[in-house]
Parts: structure tokens; sequence; C-alpha cells
């Protein structure tokens, strides 16, 4: 263990960089090197799926839809080879059966077949994958294929994925039980998940591993216990076995040493903001969604709450405008901000009523 920058006892993992992330709230608990791009492997295949999944979702393409394995697809695999699903050269697959070669196989030829099918050729589908890495907010990576070989400008970050993780889980949860499947056969070859921990863990669920020489050992993964699910990111580990005891390390630690709190519901009055030149004087500010948060446990009670509100507040004024911040501290360390929003309209008051209130506001001075 290691004191970050907040004092708070971290682990210390050999590995390039790691990222323990909450579900739920998006909050990194704790990382190390999180905003570095760096080689991601097959972790790239998770863009891949999640393209996949996002068009079966929206009806763009369909379960059975039959993909063709090209001769620039395919591949035979071996020892040292690429990882395949093995779909033999001209024959077709159907787009669920690719799906799993991706996820569960971590197939090259499964992840360029479905690049092509869906982007008309693999470049046509990396501009796809840019684009909504640069969606979700992924600004430390940039995409050169669908399957993560090594390339100088192919780049992740351990953050980036782990937002990709979290988009993958909830944007694609119909489609998400596949990353928890232990083994898949297709043309009478089995083939086991990579993720050790589904093995060993039943509270871990996903999500992908990834290996090159130049990238090591790689693995996002996700657990759930008790409601409370957490993501972790592992790059560049030096061993199958010590990427999976690293992220069994995270899990353990972030669910023995953290929490979730609401200390602001959606809704509630925080505050009362004066608003000049209303039908009303003043209106209420809060907050516009619930606001929840990761804490060390047992700091509940120390969870305390601020809000600033912009000054010289106009009507009209539109009900949810945002018109201050809400800071969320414990023990002199902020944990989190929100918005502050208007909770109802104030309609502009009348030229007379408007006049009024600027004489009244003169000799008040």
């Amino acid at each position: 263990m290691t004191t970050d920058a907040n004092g708070q006892s971290v682990p210390v993992l050999a590995n390039k960089a790691w990222v323990l992330m909450d579900f739920n709230t998006g909050q990194v608990i704790a990382s190390s090197n999180p905003d570095e791009p760096l080689p991601p492997a097959s972790l790239t295949k998770m863009m891949t799926s999640y393209l996949v999944e996002q068009g079966l979702k929206s009806g763009k393409l369909k379960p059975n839809d039959p993909v063709t394995m090209s001769q620039s697809a395919w591949c035979r695999g071996g020892k040292d080879g690429d990882s395949c699903m093995f779909v033999p050269l001209n024959a077709q697959a159907s787009l669920m059966d690719m799906l799993r070669g991706v996820v569960i196989d971590s197939g090259n030829d499964a992840s360029k077949a479905l690049a092509e099918h869906i982007g008309g050729s693999e470049a046509g589908f990396v501009v796809m994958m840019n684009a909504e890495a640069a969606k979700l907010g992924m600004t430390r990576t940039h995409f050169e294929n669908s399957a993560g070989l090594p390339h100088p400008n192919h780049k992740a970050s351990a953050r980036d994925l782990a937002v990709l993780a979290q988009a993958i889980i909830r944007n694609s949860a119909e489609y998400y039980p596949i990353y928890a499947e232990h083994e898949f056969t297709y043309n009478g070859i089995k083939q086991g998940n990579r993720n050790a921990l589904l093995y060993t863990d039943p509270t871990v669920d996903g999500l992908k591993t990834g290996h090159t020489e130049e990238a090591g050992y790689c693995l996002t993964a996700s657990a759930k216990r008790n409601g409370m699910r957490l993501i972790s990111v592992i790059m560049n580990a030096n061993s199958a076995q010590a990427r999976a005891d690293q992220t069994r390390v995270l899990f353990n630690w972030g669910y023995a040493n953290f929490e979730e709190a609401t200390p602001v519901q959606a809704g509630t009055t925080l505050a009362t903001a004066k608003v000049q030149y209303g039908v009303a004087p003043d209106v209420a500010a809060g907050a516009a969604q619930a606001l929840t948060l990761m804490i060390p446990k047992g700091q509940g009670a120390a969870v305390k709450t601020s809000v600033s509100l912009n000054p010289g507040l106009e009507a009209p004024v539109a009900k949810g405008a945002v018109i201050g911040k809400l800071v969320v501290t414990a023990n002199g360390k902020q944990l989190g901000e929100a918005p502050v929003v208007a909770l109802a309209g104030v309609e502009r008051a009348g030229f007379f009523l408007r006049l009024r209130q600027r004489i009244s506001g003169w000799f008040s001075k």
C-alpha cells in the first residue's frame, strides 16, 4: 500500500496503469497513471463489440445477419499466431456467433469480419470506433484497427477503457451477459473465456482480456457485490496470473473500504436564490438529480454539503436552469460537485413592476 495525494491508502500494483471505478457514478475511486495512452491489445475489442451491440439495439443489425469471413479477416491461429474464432475462409457465420467470437474467443478474425460487415471496410469501421470514443469522452484514446493489433498510434488510457466498460454495462445491458459466458463452441472448436476471474469469483461477470508483447497482460473486469458494481482496468501486467491477481486485489480493497452515499436527493430545496425583475422575488434551488458518491466506509456522518449561487440572477429563469453549484466534502476533502438548478420557473415582471423593483433597489442601497 501507499498513500495518495488525498492521504488515502491505495494498493501498489506491478503494472503501467490501473483504475478502479464505481459503475453507478463513474467516480474513479483510485488509480495509478490513469490517463497515459498505452497499447490496449484486445481490450480494443470492447469498442468493436459495443458498436455491434448498439447496432443490434437500434435494429440496424439483426442477430442472424450472415457475416462473411473474407481473406483479409481470416486467420489460422496456431501456438504463436492470432487469437481466432476459426471461421473458415469465405464461410459465413451469424452476427451473434461472431459477437461471441469477439467477446469470448477474442477472435481477431471475428473482429475484422464484423468491422468489414458494418463499416464496409476495417478502415471505415475504425472511423466509427473513434467517433464513438469521442462521444463517450474517451479523450486519451485513438484506434487504428478493430482487434487491437500493435500500431504506433493505437492507444487507450486506463480511465478511457473504464468509461467504455461502463457504457457496455449500461447501454448494452441485454447483451452484457455474453461477457460472463465461460466458453463458446463454433465449428466444433470449443474455446474458454480468457477472463480467469469468471471461474473463481462469482461476483465477476465481465469484461475482456488482452495481450501482446508490447501491451503486456491487460484486463478490464467488473464485479457486483451487495448491489454495488465496480469496474477495474489493469494495463501491462507481466503475466495472465498477475492481471487476475491484481484485479482481485482492487475489488477486495474497493469493497472493503468504500460505500455509496446519497447526501442530496433530487428536487430537495438546498437554498433560495434572489431573482431580480421577476414576478416572484426568489426561487427554490436544488439538485435536478440525486447525488450519489463513493465515500470511505464509516465517513457518512462527516459528509457536508455547501451551495454557492450565481450572483445577479435576473428573470426570466427557466425551471431546471443552472443557477449555482453544490460541493460535497468530508473531513475537509472534496468528494464531488454537481450543478444547482432552479426548481421552478420565474417569469419576467411587467414594465411597471420592474420599475418599482428598480426604484426600491436604489433606496435599499
